[in-house]
């Protein structure tokens, strides 16, 4: 029997900053992420399932809260972690040469425009929660949403949009509040400069195939 784990970060708990503080880091990586990890391995006699065979299997685990939650949990952060860069990868957008911009920018009209409406469905979650960005399976499109506690939309439940999330960005207090205390706009736009543009792009053609 197989059990989740963390990946190792790609960088050390102060290479964020100054956007993301290493305290925050460290509590948030090895606290946080942690808990939801050793919560699953708990609550789950996993068979070698991927948590998104989980989620997309409305008869699963899934109706258990503690797998819903602590499953979410550990994907939603595996995700998080894995699309942030010490070295924003802005530069490639002003020509445009990469597939996911193009797509962003033929459907909003600007990457600002696609900053702005992310910012402001983080800000339009009440309470903690996640901002996505994902791809519909079947046009292609990308749509932008939030949902509450650990959902995310790959989640095959009725009250969440589904799609294949390719951007994911953590508004729960203790991803910001250390350093932005209740500011969730400055932190939102902040972490937006940290986006690798290339590894986003690496999951957006992996699911677009």
């Amino acid at each position: 029997m197989s059990s989740f784990s963390q990946t190792e970060l790609r960088y050390t708990l102060t290479d964020l900053e100054p956007v993301i503080d290493a305290a925050t880091m460290d509590k948030h990586y090895n606290k946080h992420h942690k808990a939801y990890v050793d919560n699953l391995n708990a609550a789950t006699n996993n068979n070698g399932q991927t948590l998104e065979q989980i989620f997309s299997n409305s008869n699963s685990e899934l109706s258990t809260p503690a797998i819903r939650n602590n499953g979410g949990g550990h994907y939603n952060h595996e995700l998080y972690w894995d699309i942030l860069s010490p070295t924003s990868t802005l530069s490639p957008i002003t020509d445009k040469s990469i597939a996911i911009i193009d797509k962003l920018i033929a459907q909003y009209g600007s990457l600002d425009s696609v900053k702005d409406q992310v910012v402001a469905a983080g800000m339009g979650r009440f309470g903690s929660g996640w901002v996505w960005v994902s791809i519909n399976p079947t046009t292609k499109d990308l749509f932008i949403s939030s949902t509450p506690n650990q959902d995310n939309p790959l989640m095959n439940l009725p009250e969440i949009q589904q799609g294949i999330p390719v951007i994911g960005l953590d508004v729960w207090e203790h991803a910001y509040y250390l350093k932005y205390q209740n500011l969730r706009k400055d932190y939102l736009e902040a972490v937006w400069t940290l986006l690798d543009w290339n590894r986003i792009n690496a999951r957006y053609e992996e699911a677009i195939k």
